[in-house]
Parts: C-alpha cells; structure tokens; sequence
C-alpha cells in the first residue's frame, strides 16, 4: 500500500496497535484504513451541509 503518510504519537499507534490486534487486523494500517472509511461514508451520508455539521458537531470536531 503506498500513498501519503500521516504521523501520530506514539502512545496512539500503541492503543490502535493493541486494538487493531484485538480485532484481527492484519496492521494498524488496515484497521485506521476501515475506521476512517466508516466515517467517510457516514459524513458523506449527510444530505446537507447542516447535516453535515451536526455529525461533525456531535464528533466533537467543531463546536
């Protein structure tokens, strides 16, 4: 899989690692790959932009 990197703390990669494995993932590549897919779909789900910022609200990303 190649493509463009992010970089996140240590002790994050060591939680997802954790659960990722938990969860039989294969990587922790994979497992963020499926969660910010399901995210994905849900918030382009939304009808509208209000919508729209009312999940990201409810996600805590905006206020």
């Amino acid at each position: 899989m190649f493509g463009a990197k992010i970089k996140i703390e240590k002790a994050l990669h060591d939680r997802l690692k954790a659960v990722a494995d938990k969860a039989g993932y294969s990587s922790v590549e994979e497992f963020i790959t499926n969660v910010l897919e399901k995210e994905l779909a849900k918030l382009e789900d939304a009808e509208n932009d209000e919508q729209l910022e009312e999940r990201l609200r409810g996600l805590g990303y905006i206020e």
